[in-house]
Parts: structure tokens; C-alpha cells; sequence
């Protein structure tokens, strides 16, 4: 009986959320499949994860077949496709394919990680194929709002997959070419068996603006303030920062840059000839002697990072940089979702100390670099799929995608979620199975699960704080001395303005008390009484239950 190969996908990040990409195609019959991942993302951590620095894929179903990994491709240098390569790459151990500028800022990256792993790189640039067991694969330029991204064409025997990343239409880029429509257009030619496709704004009709617009309007803002222009963007938009330099060396301004990620890429990009041309960044010791109207700042924190060059700029606690009264603090980016609360305080800040804030409903200063529908429609119309698959994108934008390729008459449209394992050939495109996917967490320098890094007691603490009890009994197991209680994270006092630890010193010496003397041999008894009793008065007089740690002794 001959097994037939097969062509699957299957995500463990990326589909149903935005951010922490890690897609699998496997080719072969089942259990001898042959895979290669596309991107190796990280989301980032909101507040019902104290603590944590970085949330990244769950990779156990592909780590229990790494013999069978053959590469990691990475489509672009933005986190959430490949910032958690130095973190996860010594669990998978297959080269990385990388093109030049994503491979620099990987090895930059890395020399500010002490520890970090010598990742062995492959590097490819657009226009170049290169095959990695089973699959072909062909890297085709397409525009994003960073150097160097591709889609990539996986050709196999049982057909081609375009895989787009992150792209959208711009005639009017500020680095590089437009994406290839005619590359795109010849590979549809050719046949395409299925398009993974970016859905981040599927539900947005019409064509995103060009980055060129932005350009002029940041100019004119640029032109027009009268004293110091700081602009916040992602560190990784290496095109803005360019069209910003070059707008304010024709208003006769210089430039400065703050935050370690922002010096960190434009070094990069300077390196590779993306900054050629440009006037040499002014350094922090000598902007202090530029008067205000000749100054401009590009400056990281555009997500409300607290720790954030413009977060200490809206607080006033830069060691060298300062904003005054009359200056003007540009928002050119989006918000990512969960981001909004951190942005607002340090907007509200800024215009509490008189600093004109312009966001980008006000004017045209930041533009997406994901494909509305409009730019959705000529893909399809340029690729042909048999296939719809919407990627990179949370349920709405989903099936908001799903919807216009069955309006736009692809034959099968499939909607999956992380771990759905999809057969792409031979047959009917078919979720056959579900493998183990989730996430596991970066907490200072280690990597677990929510169990391993205690994040369920972290989120408990966080609401309820905790208790320390020390019972210390005598020979003849009485109390010593009254119970010792620390509390953190609860309220200095009850209701009746008595002292909190005091109440809860009083129950627990009456928790003590009311075991028969004969029991307390049993310190284990104890303490379980104890912490009932201290967690229980604390739920009476507060109305929460903090964690309560007891500790008892013996004399």
C-alpha cells in the first residue's frame, strides 16, 4: 500500500491574534513529513501578564520532530515575525534564511544579549531561490513599512503556496521597489495552489495611503512649528526615519535620535546604504546648544513603553533631552491593540507641560503598511489561488477576509486558528488534525509556561497581595509570643481604622488557640488552620482573598 505525500500548514502563531508568527508547511506522508517555519515572532505582554517580557509560540509539536526541520525563513526584521529567534532558536537548531538587513539587526541584536546564541544564518535578497529539502523556494519583493521584506513562493510537488508576510501596494515607497506585480503576476501564470494572505486590515475598504504622502505631510508640519519637533515611530520603519532626515534638513533643522532600539537599527540601515545621503544625526551632548526651532527628535516610545525615550521626555526625566512649552511631539504610527491606556497617559502628560500632540487623526502622519481590501483584491486578482487561506490577523479581520475571497469566486476558502493542521494537497483543502499549540512566556532570562513561570500567582498577588504568618509554639505548644504578620499589597486599615495586620495577628493566635493543645503536634494542622482562618478574616474585612503563606515552629 503506497502512502500518499501530502502538502500542509499549520500555524502555532499569527492566526486569530496579531503578532507572534511561527507558520509550518510539512510535505510528505503522514509521520515522515519534511518542514520548514515561516517567521519566529513574539507578541508583547500586556498587563495580565506581570512581569513577563515576551510572549512567544509554543513550539513543542515541531520540537518533537526536529530531525525533520529543515530551515526557518524569515520574512522581515519586525518583531512579531522574527524577535523571538535568539530565544527559541537553540530549542529548534535548523539554519535561519534571512536577508541582509534582517540578518543584521538579528547579529545586533545578539551583541546587546550576553548569552544569546550564534544563530548560523543563510542570507537571500528578492529575486533569489533556493530549494531546502522538498520545497522551492522563490523570495519576491513586496513594500512593508521596513527594508527588505518578501513574499515567498514555496514550490512543491503537490503545488506552490504564496506565502505573503506583511506587505501592501505603494507606488510611492521610501526604500526600495514597489512589490513586484509583475514577478506576482507570472508565478499566477504558473499556477498557485493556495495564498496565505495578510488580513490586519481586510476590514478596511479602499487602498492605503502611500508612504510618499506621509512624507510631505510630515514635511509640512515639519516646515510649519515653531519650536522643537519630536516624532515618535517604530524603530524598524527605517524609510520614515530617512523621509523625516531629509524634511527637516530642507526646513534647516538637525536631527537627533533617542532610544537604544532606534540607534540600534539606524546603525544597521546605515551600514547597508539605507541612510546614504542622509546629514550625519546630531549626538545628545550637543543638541542641548540647538536652538528650539532648529531641532527635531525621532525618538522610540510611540507604544507608551514606560521606560521609553518619550516616556521620560513627557515625565521630565531625561538625563540630556528636554521638551518645553510650544514643542511639538508627532504620533507617526498605529497603536497595537492593548496599548491604548499607556499611550493616552503620556499624550495627556505632554499637553499637561504645553506640548502640541499630533496623532494621526488629525493629520496625515503615519500609514499602514498592510493591505486594505482594495490592494487585497489585485493580489488575488494577480495570483489566482485555488486556495484562500486569511493569515496574520485576529477573528474579525478573518473572516473579513474569508468574505472577500469568496466574493472575489476563489474556489475554497478556509478560515483556521493556531494548531489547525490544513492539507493543502492532494483532495479538498481539509483541516485533518489538531496539534499542541499555545504560548510560553520570557521572563527575564528564563523561557516556560504561565505554570512554570507562576504567572497564575503573579496575576492573584497582583489583585489580592499576600500574607506572611510566623506561629512560633513553646514546649508545651503555646503560643510564645504572638504571631508575627507581614502583609503586602492589602489595606493599612479596616473600616473601623484599626491596624490591618492587627486583626489578622488576632485571628490567627485564635486559630492557634481553638485546636485542642494535644492536636497541635500536627504543625501541619496548624498552619492549614491558621491560613484558613487569616484568609477568611481578610475576605470578611476587605472583601478579597490574598495568598497567605504560614510558616509554624516548635521550641
Amino acid at each position: 500500500m503506497t502512502t500518499l505525500n501530502e502538502l500542509v500548514f499549520v500555524p502555532l502563531g499569527g492566526i486569530g491574534e496579531i503578532g507572534m508568527n511561527f507558520g509550518l508547511y510539512g510535505y510528505g506522508p503522514p509521520g515522515q513529513r519534511e518542514w520548514i517555519a515561516i517567521d519566529c515572532g513574539v507578541s508583547f505582554a500586556g498587563p495580565e501578564f506581570p512581569g513577563i517580557d515576551l510572549v512567544m509560540p509554543d513550539l513543542s509539536f515541531i520540537e518533537a520532530r526536529l530531525d525533520r526541520l529543515k530551515a526557518i525563513i524569515i520574512t522581515h526584521a519586525h518583531e512579531d515575525h522574527y524577535g523571538a529567534v535568539l530565544t527559541l532558536w537553540p530549542r529548534l537548531k535548523a539554519p535561519v534564511y534571512a536577508t541582509p538587513f534582517t540578518a543584521a539587526l538579528l547579529q545586533a541584536k545578539r551583541e546587546g544579549e550576553p548569552g544569546a546564541p550564534k544563530v548560523p544564518l543563510e542570507i537571500f535578497r528578492a529575486g533569489d531561490r533556493f530549494d531546502i529539502g522538498p520545497f522551492s523556494i522563490e523570495a519576491i519583493n513586496v513594500t512593508h513599512s521596513i527594508p527588505e521584506p518578501v513574499a515567498l513562493a514555496i514550490r512543491t510537488p503537490a503545488g506552490t503556496v504564496l506565502h505573503t508576510g506583511d506587505w501592501k501596494i505603494d507606488a510611492t515607497p521610501a526604500l526600495g521597489d514597489p512589490t513586484d506585480e509583475t514577478r506576482l503576476r507570472q508565478i499566477g501564470d504558473e499556477g498557485v495552489l493556495a495564498l496565505v494572505c495578510d488580513s490586519t486590515n481586510a476590514m478596511r475598504e479602499g487602498v492605503s495611503p502611500s508612504e510618499q504622502d506621509v512624507t510631505q505631510s510630515l514635511s509640512q508640519i515639519i516646515r510649519e512649528a515653531k519650536g522643537r519637533v519630536a516624532i515618535t515611530t517604530f524603530s524598524s520603519n527605517v524609510g520614515r526615519v530617512r523621509s523625516i532626515a531629509k524634511a527637516a534638513a530642507e526646513a534647516d533643522r538637525q536631527v537627533l535620535l533617542l532610544g537604544r532600539s532606534m540607534k540600534r537599527v539606524a546603525d544597521v540601515a546605515e551600514e547597508l546604504g539605507y541612510l546614504e545621503g542622509i546629514a550625519p544625526f546630531v549626538s545628545e551632548q550637543d543638541f542641548g546648544y540647538l536652538p528650539s526651532d532648529k531641532a527635531v527628535i525621532v525618538l522610540t516610545g510611540s507604544q507608551g513603553e514606560p521606560r521609553a525615550a518619550l516616556a521620560k521626555l513627557a515625565r521630565d526625566e531625561h538625563p540630556t533631552v528636554a521638551l518645553s512649552k510650544g514643542d511639538t511631539v508627532i504620533f507617526s504610527s498605529r497603536s497595537i491593540p492593548g496599548n491604548e491606556k499607556a499611550i493616552l497617559d503620556i499624550k495627556n502628560a505632554l499637553i499637561e507641560r504645553g506640548v502640541k500632540v499630533i496623532e494621526d487623526h488629525d493629520q496625515l502622519v503615519h500609514v499602514s503598511g498592510h493591505p486594505r481590501r482594495s490592494e487585497l483584491r489585485q493580489m488575488y486578482e494577480w495570483v489566482r489561488p485555488k486556495i484562500a487561506v486569511p493569515a496574520h490577523g485576529e477573528a474579525a479581520h478573518l473572516m473579513a477576509h474569508a468574505g472577500l475571497a469568496r466574493e472575489l469566486g476563489v474556489p475554497e476558502v478556509v478560515t483556521i486558528r493556531n494548531g489547525k493542521l490544513l492539507r493543502l494537497a492532494p483532495g479538498a483543502a481539509t483541516v485533518i488534525d489538531e496539534v499542541p499549540f499555545g504560548r510560553i512566556y520570557k521572563d527575564g532570562h528564563l523561557v516556560g509556561t504561565a505554570e512554570q513561570m507562576g504567572i497564575g500567582e503573579r496575576r492573584r498577588l497582583s489583585f489580592a497581595g499576600h500574607v506572611s504568618v510566623l506561629v512560633e509554639l513553646d514546649e508545651k505548644l503555646e503560643l510564645d509570643i504572638d504571631p508575627e504578620v507581614v502583609a503586602m499589597g492589602l489595606p493599612e486599615k479596616d473600616e473601623e481604622g484599626e491596624e490591618f495586620v492587627d486583626v489578622l495577628m488576632e485571628v490567627a493566635a485564635g486559630a492557634v488557640e481553638s485546636i485542642p493543645r494535644g492536636r497541635r503536634k500536627d504543625l501541619e494542622l496548624v498552619r492549614e488552620a491558621v491560613r484558613r482562618a487569616v484568609r477568611g478574616e481578610a475576605y470578611d474585612v476587605w472583601g478579597k482573598k490574598p495568598a497567605v503563606t504560614v510558616f509554624v515552629t516548635r521550641g
